[in-house]
């Protein structure tokens, strides 16, 4: 897949913040809303007995301004089916309020072929349950928002980031054409990024351990510079005002993130 000059500076620019300030206090006099996450384990909150491990979504807050809130429901091993099928996506609902945003970020589970309690089709079932997300936060006044799949760390022999999601980033980003809905290109971003910073230096994005070579899932750096994108997103797509958005530029250190007990 080749790269775009714009999708390497954009991952460029994320990866590489300038320099660190503490959290700010007080809150704005804005309308206080929330940024729902429906997702998968990529973005998932992390607890005590998983750590290094941690998703995206424990450290987008970081860059989100005091008084808008994030309301991480993503969860381990869901797919766009499981997640709704669950009730999970009926509970998130049951939650939301007008002038808050539904972000929603599936694929990696949905790809699963074997397991038909998860397993959509990139261009029928993943889109139909896709729908499912978008119908539900219009009906209940809150702005639905797709994100493509963040990539996992695959390099070819050539030390080429490899995409790794098939179908269904196109699917999705047809789907947010065709519904009028914000679409953050995560998957592309990431891909770019993984690019930039080559086979070896990702390890230390990826939870990778003494006892664990995983690719998919991230530590505290790789979730940092993943809502980093996500974060940049957001402003660029005009789903937050400038406002909304902090320390885009910022080094946020991994010491910000915690783990809840288990």
């Amino acid at each position: 897949m080749a790269l775009t000059r714009r999708q390497l500076a954009s991952a460029a620019l994320a990866a590489v913040p300038l320099a660190a300030r503490p959290p700010r206090g007080g809150r704005p006099a804005h309308q206080v809303r929330t940024l729902f996450v429906a997702g998968d384990s990529t973005a998932a909150r992390k607890y005590a007995d998983e750590a290094p491990e941690t998703g995206w979504g424990m450290a987008l807050p970081f860059f989100l301004r005091d008084g808008l809130g994030a309301d991480d429901r993503a969860l381990n091993g869901r797919s766009s089916k499981s997640f709704a099928d669950e009730g999970h996506l009926a509970a998130l609902l049951a939650d939301i309020r007008p002038g808050d945003l539904l972000l929603v970020q599936f694929a990696h589970n949905d790809e699963k072929a074997t397991d038909p309690t998860r397993y959509t089709a990139p261009w029928t079932t993943y889109q139909d349950y896709l729908r499912r997300y978008i119908e539900g936060a219009r009906q209940h006044g809150a702005r639905p928002v797709l994100a493509t799949p963040v990539e996992r760390r695959r390099f070819d022999a050539d030390g080429n980031a490899v995409p790794t999601h098939g179908d269904y980033p196109a699917a999705m980003r047809a789907l947010a054409r065709e519904e009028g809905v914000a679409l953050l290109d995560i998957e592309a971003l990431s891909l770019a990024l993984w690019q930039r910073l080559g086979a070896e230096e990702t390890k230390a994005y990826f939870n990778w351990t003494a006892t664990e070579q995983d690719n998919t899932h991230f530590n505290p750096p790789g979730a940092i510079a993943v809502a980093r994108l996500v974060a940049r997103e957001l402003l660029r797509t005009r789903v937050l005002a400038r406002h909304d958005v902090v320390r885009l530029h910022d080094d946020i250190p991994a010491s910000w993130i915690t783990w809840p007990p288990a």
